[in-house]
């Protein structure tokens, strides 16, 4: 599941202007992070500027991107400290009142409302999540610092995607840490020894969302 193809096609989708808020976000912040996926989008756009192009029954001018665009916009400087469009939903990572799962583990929901759920997530070093999939898909886009599992190791600007088929145990970096951006489309599904407590504790949990 997690490979060059699933990557492209959320990258496709995004210049489409298919995704929903969430995932929006999600993949912006993908592009704004990671220089190669970027390029790849710039070339998925051409892809949809020529089509349109293409097309008889729409009429084109000649307009630059500027014409778009309003002098504000123009004028305004990207924070380059943060991280992009995530930063504009969620402002300064130093202002996030952070809730706590579990010891080492933090997570923050945006006020995003759409059918998915945009967290950000915070493991301090060394801290591992219990080996688990999910009833859907799971986008994990890392900020800053870099966390291990089962299937590689994963540094800022990478994501990985997953779905019910995949298990995994992430590990964060016993130097750094890891941030992550998160999307979980159905709730996660634990393994294990104290799997059957962990998803009767996120059952309860899910009616207090």
């Amino acid at each position: 599941m997690n490979g060059t193809l699933v990557k492209n096609e959320l990258i496709l989708e995004f210049a489409s202007g298919k995704l929903n808020a969430s995932k929006s976000v999600f993949a912006a912040t993908y592009l704004f992070l990671n220089s190669k996926a970027a390029n790849i989008s710039s070339a998925f756009e051409n892809l949809h500027g020529d089509s349109l192009l293409g097309n008889k029954d729409t009429p084109t001018s000649n307009l630059k991107f500027s014409d778009c665009l309003s002098s504000k916009v123009l004028s305004r400087k990207i924070d380059k400290s943060q991280f992009g469009p995530l930063s504009k939903v969620v402002g300064s990572l130093d202002n996030i009142e952070w809730k706590q799962i579990f010891k080492g583990f933090k997570e923050f929901s945006t006020k995003i409302d759409d059918r998915d759920e945009l967290k950000l997530i915070k493991m301090d070093p060394g801290t591992s999540v219990p080996l688990h999939s999910h009833g859907g898909k799971e986008y994990i886009l890392v900020l800053d610092g870099s966390f291990c599992d089962e299937h590689g190791k994963y540094t800022k600007g990478d994501i990985q995607i997953n779905d019910q088929k995949i298990k995994h145990t992430p590990i964060a970096s016993e130097k750094h840490g890891c941030l992550c951006l998160t999307i979980t489309e159905k709730d996660v599904i634990f393994f294990g020894s104290f799997g059957s407590f962990l998803n009767l504790f996120t059952f309860i949990r899910s009616f207090f969302k």
